[in-house]
């Protein structure tokens, strides 16, 4: 959690979504990379100072975070275990979402086989064992994606209004249209025709000169044999 000292608790997280053309679902997932500190017994390394007090809160969140554990463990056994102190510490609320509920936890713990370490090579060991029994349940997380379904449902707001039009006679009262407006409809014409994708779209509006002028287009993109029509 000390960016400014190695001896702290690291931890990376990574956002992933998925969205599939054409529709309004996500899916979102989450992935915490955590590298913990290892605990101290300051009896043992004789420290003081400033690595003393680092010492001490590495030290206090490990046990907050076994708390946790514990406590899963415990629920996952079938005891009653309403409360999760996740609020205990900072590291144990950005793991919240990794330890117990819909997540897959792994866990890989460095045990020294040195004998003057055997203590904290037991507990490590018996942490991770409390680790694997925690039990998850695990699911897609997919929602609907608001942005997406305003954006589908102006564009059918806008076809509506296009048919309403064209129902009504609501069209240009000019004659034709300018060079520049045909010269715009051709290249749009000339994009949706080389466009490879099932989603290209040709947007006409209600107006039947554009109509008209696009049907003539496309005629000439046939006479031609299919190539791109040049202005």
């Amino acid at each position: 959690m000390n960016m400014a000292s190695s001896r702290s608790h690291c931890i990376f997280t990574m956002n992933v979504e998925r969205r599939e053309s054409g529709s309004d679902t996500v899916r979102r997932a989450k992935v915490n990379l955590v590298d913990l500190a290892g605990s101290e017994r300051v009896s043992k390394t004789g420290v003081n100072g400033q690595i003393l007090q680092e010492a001490k809160y590495i030290n206090l969140s490990l046990h907050y975070l076994e708390q946790v554990v514990i406590a899963l463990q415990e629920r996952a056994m079938g005891m009653n275990r309403p409360h999760i102190p996740y609020r205990n510490a900072m590291m144990t609320m950005m793991l919240k979402d990794s330890l117990g509920g819909n997540c897959k936890t792994v866990m890989v713990a460095t045990a020294s086989p040195h004998p003057e370490h055997i203590d904290e090579s037991i507990s490590t060991c018996r942490f991770a064992q409390r680790i694997a029994m925690v039990s998850n349940a695990v699911g897609v997380n997919e929602e609907v994606d608001p942005s997406l379904i305003i954006k589908r449902l102006k564009a059918e707001n806008k076809e509506l209004k296009d048919e309403l039009k064209l129902l009504r006679g609501d069209n240009d009262d000019r004659l034709d249209l300018t060079e520049s407006e045909v010269d715009r409809l051709r290249v749009q014409v000339s994009t949706y025709c080389a466009a490879r994708g099932l989603e290209a779209e040709l947007d006409l509006g209600a107006s039947m000169l554009k109509i008209k002028a696009a049907i003539k287009i496309f005629r000439e993109i046939v006479v031609q044999g299919g190539g791109v029509v040049k202005g």
